[in-house]
């Protein structure tokens, strides 16, 4: 088939990616000369850990199974450790680590001297960690050049970027450049674009925009061998709801406010990629605020047990989350064309395995 993918994130390239893997003809256009959204405003993570039971766990196991046959990317498969610095907290990663399913989740509790041995830069006050081995870590801003650079390989993929889409038909599209594309099949992933078009060929979706900050620090010194958490990470992830997460302390008041855990991830360069806060209620400011940042890099000195390098960058990005029960939100909007949008802060995590189901079920139609 001819396949356009509309929307040039992580989302889309890994459709784009599925598509040419089945044997199709892909182009695929981006409004941007390159992705600029949450695809490459965050932290690569391939987060398996905290699933919800049933669809979201079986897509993240999938998708990270799916993660090692991509080529070129550099899949670091680090794991991740959630550092719990109270006995509240520690109660709460023994409790998962005694799930039904913790061994395929890879969870297990360290002590102190096993989470150091870990990883050794962390050396801050701790009780010990929930070590999780199915997560991994890519490079956010390299993983699309890097994945398109192996799709052009096949001569069987275009991409083309700098073409906002303006009208979708039946085995067409149309950019506005006014140039036609035929089409047999068209997949619309555009992200937290949730107007214009989108609002044309379908007013009712089930999704909201969700806003973060993060920041990226100078190289430390030092190696972070693995991804690393607080344990306010168990409050936001399903897999962690149970009795021991009501006995956790209320959150830091700026914490609370701005809906945050801590991540941190090392990347390549030796810089380290902190945050996130959520805020999901629109109109979202159009400056960042500096409380938050204040307060993720006190928790991660404390973690590390010395001062962070200086902070280079810092930054906000917008992504779509679905606010139904559905993982991921995929509509049929008109003959041929399917739009898949909503994975929230999961789409890094789960795209290759989302990309996957949505050529399944295309299939199924198709026949």
């Amino acid at each position: 088939m001819r396949v356009v993918v509309v929307g040039g994130g992580v989302l889309g390239t890994f459709h784009a990616w599925q598509a040419v893997r089945r044997g199709h003809e892909v182009l695929q256009v981006e409004r941007e000369l390159e992705a600029r959204g949450a695809s490459v405003r965050n932290f690569g993570l391939v987060w398996v850990s905290g699933r919800a039971d049933g669809a979201e766990i079986e897509l993240a196991q999938r998708a990270r199974d799916l993660w090692a046959e991509v080529p070129g990317v550099g899949v670091r498969p680090a794991g991740s450790l959630t550092v719990c610095r109270t006995e509240a907290e520690l109660a709460v990663a023994k409790e998962a680590a005694a799930r039904p399913d913790a061994a395929a989740r890879g969870f297990q509790v360290l002590d102190a001297e096993q989470t150091r041995e870990r990883n050794p830069a962390l050396k801050g006050d701790l009780l010990g960690a929930l070590w999780c081995t199915r997560d991994a870590i890519v490079e956010p801003r390299e993983v699309l050049p890097a994945l398109r650079a192996e799709l052009l390989k096949t001569n069987r993929y275009q991409f083309l970027g700098g073409r906002e889409v303006r009208n979708v038909h039946a085995g067409r599209v149309v950019d506005d450049h006014g140039t036609t594309h035929a089409a047999d099949v068209v997949v619309l992933c555009t992200g937290a674009w949730h107007s214009g078009l989108i609002r044309e060929l379908i007013d009712d979706l089930p999704v909201r925009r969700v806003r973060l900050q993060m920041m990226q620090t100078a190289p430390l010194d030092d190696t972070l061998t693995t991804a690393v958490a607080d344990a306010d990470s168990f409050r936001y992830y399903p897999a962690y709801d149970g009795a021991a997460l009501d006995e956790l302390a209320p959150q830091d008041p700026i914490a609370a406010d701005h809906k945050m855990q801590l991540l941190m991830v090392q990347r390549t360069h030796g810089g380290l990629t902190i945050g996130d806060t959520h805020e999901y209620d629109e109109p979202f400011g159009f400056d960042v605020q500096s409380d938050p940042y204040d307060y993720l890099q006190d928790t991660a000195e404390h973690l590390l047990g010395r001062k962070l390098p200086t902070i280079v960058r810092r930054w906000a990005g917008v992504y779509s989350q679905a606010t139904g029960d559905e993982v991921i939100v995929r509509r049929e909007v008109a003959d041929g064309v399917h739009l898949v949008t909503g994975p929230g802060g999961r789409g890094m995590t789960m795209s290759p395995a989302i990309a996957e189901a949505t050529f399944d079920a295309i299939g199924r139609i198709e026949k």
